[in-house]
């Protein structure tokens, strides 16, 4: 049973730069394309940056990070990273990752997914 393990949450201040972890367990990472969400409480889940399964390791990121946030591999951890910079409040949610037997970029809708995280709390505050 693949698992997909969160890390690197936290409060951030505005400006500031933050790094989350998505770590795949019991499973091969070229296997599976890697799909960043977050999720304010009332609203539905947005995909904010994708990498693609295989070795392409195509890339995507929403228009509201684009410039901002960059999602990277570390085939090696069997894990992938989002780099988060320059982070405004807005920016504030619960982060997920997910993931897609070979899949591609960008984003299938929620209940699609093979696998989910259990999700990190980014805070983005003075």
């Amino acid at each position: 049973q693949v698992q997909l393990v969160e890390s690197g949450g936290g409060l951030v201040q505005p400006g500031g730069s933050l790094r989350l972890s998505c770590a795949v367990i019991g499973g091969a990472l070229d296997d599976y394309s890697i799909h960043w969400f977050r999720q304010v409480a009332g609203k539905a889940r947005e995909g904010i940056s994708c990498l693609s399964s295989g070795d392409a390791h195509y890339t995507y990121h929403s228009n509201s990070v684009k410039g901002r946030f960059t999602i990277s591999t570390d085939s090696a951890k069997n894990t992938v990273y989002l780099q988060m910079n320059n982070v405004i409040p807005e920016d504030t949610a619960v982060y997920f990752c997910a993931g897609e037997v070979m899949g591609l970029c960008p984003f299938l809708p929620v209940d699609e997914y093979d696998v989910w995280g259990q999700g990190t709390q980014v805070t983005v505050a003075s």
